[in-house]
């Protein structure tokens, strides 16, 4: 018969995910990972795999409980302007929550790594990627319905964007408030495109 684990998986999945958050990838060491979740290393091993493999899981974790609201503002606003500008005001929040580390882990957790993580580098990248690229489709809706000029330079766009957010997990990591915040991304919005004019004939 299968011997039960003796701790709560959950639990110490977010004690780790909270440890990687604050400290980064390269800097947060196997017995500090052990000595937050409560478990021996032979557990965290049996349980989570290694070390990258546990962050990997963490990494999913983080985007599916802390940084769900990306996707839901992208799917549920009507223009892509709404949807870019609630994502920008909802990041002003989450990442300035006092209830967890600010900022945002897969933006900073692999900065300064070396060689040997270049696996967990890619792993964020691609996340990060994969963000910009829904930002490029929803401005693209824009375009599509007529709302933004056809000349759009949506990948720039896009690209501006996420550097803002990228910006707005350091200045929150430097202490930034809500607010400073809020007014960055009422700034950035200032950026967006004026719409399309119709010339009637």
């Amino acid at each position: 018969m299968a011997r039960q684990r003796a701790f709560d998986r959950d639990a110490a999945l977010d004690s780790a995910l909270r440890a990687f958050w604050r400290h980064g990838y390269e800097a947060t060491s196997v017995a500090e990972l052990t000595q937050v979740m409560g478990i021996r290393p032979p557990s965290l091993y049996a349980a989570f795999g290694d070390k990258r493999r546990l962050f990997e899981e963490v990494v999913h974790r983080f985007r599916d409980v802390y940084g769900a609201f990306t996707g839901r503002a992208l799917t549920e606003e009507p223009t892509g302007r709404q949807a870019i500008e609630r994502v920008l005001r909802e990041t002003a929040v989450a990442y300035t929550d006092p209830a967890h580390p600010p900022g945002c882990l897969i933006i900073t957790a692999a900065t300064n790594c070396g060689p040997e993580s270049a696996e967990v580098e890619e792993l964020l990248r691609g996340f990060r990627t994969a963000a910009k690229a829904a930002f490029e489709a929803r401005i693209r809706d824009d375009v599509n319905a007529g709302i933004l000029p056809a000349d759009t330079d949506t990948a720039a766009l896009a690209t501006f964007y996420a550097a803002v957010i990228q910006g707005m997990s350091t200045q929150s990591r430097d202490g930034a408030t809500r607010e400073h915040l809020v007014k960055v991304a009422e700034l950035a919005m200032t950026a967006w495109p004026a719409p399309e004019v119709t010339t009637v004939r």
